[in-house]
């Protein structure tokens, strides 16, 4: 009898590996972190190949740990970091080069030039994105551009790309299925969203040789089977890999909002505010990101993004860097023994702020300082900076769609700190609703998975799965959070265009 279902959580700094139940619930988990490169300032990488093992150790640790026969599995799903980019050797299976990571900012230049071009209003016709270096398509032309045997294997038809689910997908088939799915295609600046195709005119615009770019899929499908060749999971042979998915939009799907109007934010490494705008593309006039939240059943869902590209990154910052906290919790306990950050703002622009401002060369600052502030108030500050870069995406999200966001469900890890709960539905002045289970990136892939082969029959299944941990309402007068947001707005100008262009 086939009981669970396998999810593959590729992220930027972790690869994990959850079980589910039929219920939604975590039967086992493992996760195994890796090394984050940074070659340069604003660049960063990951190497391929240590993605790869530690998503296989990672699978083999959760089946060990759970005890669950591998027979018992019905299928897998993925869901992954997007953005980031990698090419390799069809023939080999060898990488050109190490990953680049969608933090990354080293093609900064090449979207300058592509803005003079006059490309932008193109790109965002097209794809729905603004030209960053955040996307995928400037990573592929860097490689092709600076790694000398990238041109010329992809000449001879034997390079091909794909983001970290593509990779995975191929290895764990043996080289057999080249795919990926239309939430991540998506997000490559190279895909048109509503013909559902890869753009010819971008791809030529980019140097990019369509003959490396990987087929589109829905995300709910089977898209081949785990290989016997597989090092060290033999005992999963056979099983379907039928669910694909970006992070983002996995958590919107685990989070049930499958109707229009219906947003989450998760807080993982940066902060990801989606909103499902069901089979309508909304034009955006606030620097927001339109795109595909999942394509299934023949159907395709649109969705309205904001990215902050800083968040748990910033308390990791606190903890590793800095060396303030010894652990994410400390920062909670500092931050709840003050009653604000004593006129402190932090804005974490390590790599450039995202939306709405899109500005690649802002870099982080804290303003206010005075001597009357200890390591709680910058504790503190570091929660409201999250909270503060979240609430200027509601704010624009809310102009684009013209719904005034009344509830904002929550997930990732940093989602269970209670106090940076609280600030954020005070700043929003919206209910957080913050279910029992936050690892929704990884449950909205195994439900597509599921999905597939039956495993769930349909979206009220899933919906029924959902329970609500807790639920934060406002309790900050508005002449309060006016001054507040009016302070951050200061500061974030003072991060603009820091560093020359």
């Amino acid at each position: 009898m086939k009981k669970y279902v396998l999810a593959l959580d590729q992220g930027t700094t972790s690869s994990r590996t959850i079980v589910f139940n039929k219920k939604g619930e975590i039967v086992s988990k493992a996760q195994y972190e890796f090394e984050q490169i940074y070659p340069k300032s604003g660049w960063v990488e990951h190497n391929p190949y240590e993605i790869l093992d530690s998503q296989l150790r990672s699978l083999s640790a959760a089946l060990m740990n759970g005890k669950i026969d591998a027979k018992e599995i019905a299928a897998i799903g993925i869901t992954n970091q997007r953005e980031t980019t990698i090419l390799w050797n069809k023939d080999t299976g060898k990488p050109v080069y190490n990953a680049i990571v969608w933090q990354c900012r080293r093609t900064a230049s090449i979207c300058e030039k592509l803005k003079a071009d006059g490309l932008e209003p193109y790109v965002k016709e097209h794809t729905g994105l603004l030209i960053d270096a955040y996307f995928s398509a400037t990573k592929i032309k860097w490689i092709l551009d600076n790694v000398p045997e990238a041109r010329t294997l992809a000449a001879e038809g034997k390079l091909i790309f794909g983001t970290v689910e593509t990779w995975l997908i191929w290895n764990l088939t043996n080289k057999q299925v080249h795919i990926t799915d239309y939430s991540n295609a998506a997000r490559t600046m190279l895909f048109d969203i509503e013909k559902l195709c890869w753009d010819e005119h971008l791809c030529t615009e980019l140097g990019i040789p369509m003959s490396i770019l990987p087929e589109v899929r829905e995300c709910s499908q089977v898209y081949g089977c785990v290989s016997e060749d597989v090092p060290g999971l033999k005992a999963l042979a056979g099983i379907p890999i039928s669910g694909a998915i970006g992070d983002q939009q996995a958590a919107l799907f685990g989070q049930a909002c499958f109707n229009a109007g219906q947003a989450k934010n998760t807080y993982g490494t940066g902060c990801f505010l989606l909103m499902n705008t069901g089979e309508k593309r909304i034009h955006s006039k606030n620097n927001l990101i339109e795109g595909i939240a999942w394509g299934i059943n023949g159907k395709i869902t649109y969705d309205l993004e904001g990215s902050a590209f800083n968040a748990g990154s910033v308390i990791k910052w606190l903890r590793d860097e800095l060396r303030l906290i010894s652990e994410p919790s400390e920062c909670d306990f500092l931050a709840e023994s003050v009653r604000d950050a004593n006129g402190i703002y932090l804005v974490p622009a390590f790599t450039g702020l995202g939306a709405p401002y899109w500005d690649m060369y802002a870099r982080g600052c804290i303003v206010g300082l005075t001597r009357g502030v200890n390591r709680a108030h910058f504790a503190r500050a570091v929660l409201e900076s999250i909270a503060y870069q979240v609430t200027d995406l509601v704010d624009a999200m809310s102009k684009d769609s013209n719904i005034i966001m009344s509830e904002m469900r929550v997930d990732g890890g940093a989602s269970v700190s209670n106090v940076m709960m609280q600030i954020q539905a005070n700043l929003t002045s919206s209910k957080v609703n913050r279910p029992k289970l936050v690892e929704t990136t990884a449950l909205g892939a195994a439900y597509m998975a599921g999905l597939a082969v039956g495993f769930w029959k349909d979206f009220d299944e899933i919906e029924r799965v959902r329970e609500v941990d807790r639920i934060f309402v406002p309790t900050m007068d508005n002449d309060t959070r006016e001054a507040a947001l009016k302070g951050w707005h200061k500061a974030v100008d003072r991060a603009k265009d820091w560093e020359e262009k």
